[in-house]
This record gives structure tokens, sequence and C-alpha cells, in this order.
């Protein structure tokens, strides 16, 4: 008899944590959350240096939703939205000037690579990495836009 008691004991226990493990919420992606640009440790080549940005993510295995709202160089707003999945299609993408799609794609858990294009034509490749302890997103735009050769780092704090 109590042979049977602990092993229907155990079996509960395992139900109840079965249970609480699917109903728990996996982790969140990486790159998800609000990302504010430490401008102290940015660089822009070349200039002038964007003033300010905030980004907001939200991504997960499927793909990336970003939102930026920012200052630029001139005093100009800054809005630059896209949704797109980690399929390697092309997905529309607003506020930059130079670049009209964007298709993303995974280089590791903490890595996301954005293809920016205009006509079709790839102009900006956008390599975004958060550091080891989750607090840091760097991303480094290679590429060309209206002005030129563009080499940006942009380092952005988690808030």
């Amino acid at each position: 008899m109590m042979r049977t008691n602990r092993f229907a004991l155990f079996v509960a226990v395992l139900l109840v944590a079965g249970l609480v493990l699917a109903v728990t919420p996996a982790s969140a992606d990486q790159h998800s959350g609000t990302w504010k640009m430490n401008p102290e440790k940015s660089k822009y080549s070349p200039g002038p240096a964007v003033k300010s940005t905030t980004v907001t993510i939200v991504a997960d295995d499927k793909g990336v939703k970003l939102n930026a709202e920012g200052v630029n160089g001139d005093g100009s707003a800054l809005h630059v939205q896209y949704d797109a999945k980690f399929d390697g299609k092309d997905y529309p993408v607003t506020g930059i000037p130079y670049a009209d799609t964007v298709s993303v794609k995974r280089a590791g858990a903490d890595t996301i690579v954005s293809t920016m294009k205009k006509g079709g034509q790839a102009v900006m490749t956008v390599t975004s990495v958060v550091s080891k302890d989750g607090k840091t997103r760097t991303s480094t735009f290679k590429g060309k836009d209206a002005a030129g050769e563009v080499l940006n780092v942009v380092v952005s704090d988690k808030q």
C-alpha cells in the first residue's frame, strides 16, 4: 500500500512539473526589448551622427518586428519600421530613404543579419549582436547610402 502511495505521489509531482513547464512562456529572444543608442560608444562614418535612437524589437524563432524612433544628425525625425520573417524573403521597410525592403536571417542565437535593398539590389547590411550579458546590442552598418560608403557602429543599451 505504501509503495502505491509513493508511486502515485511521484506521478502527481511529474504531472504538475510538466504542466508548469507547458504553461511557462519560453524565454524571450535576446534581441527582444527596448534599446537606447549610446552616443558615446557609437561611431558614424560619414557623419553627421544620429543624435538619438530608441529601438523596440519583438523577435522569436520565426522573425523580427522592429520599430525605431529618434532624431537624425540634421535634427529631422527618424522613424524606421519593419516586420520580417527569417525566411530569406524581402519585406517592406519604411523610414529608410536608401531602402524599400529588408531581408533578415539568423547567424546564431545572439546575431541577426538584415540586408536592406532598394529596387531589389542590396545596399546595406546590418549585423546586430547582443552581448553575452544581454545588456548591449551592437549593430554594424556596412554599405552605401546617398552620401556614399557607410560604416556605422551603433551601440545600444537595454532599457
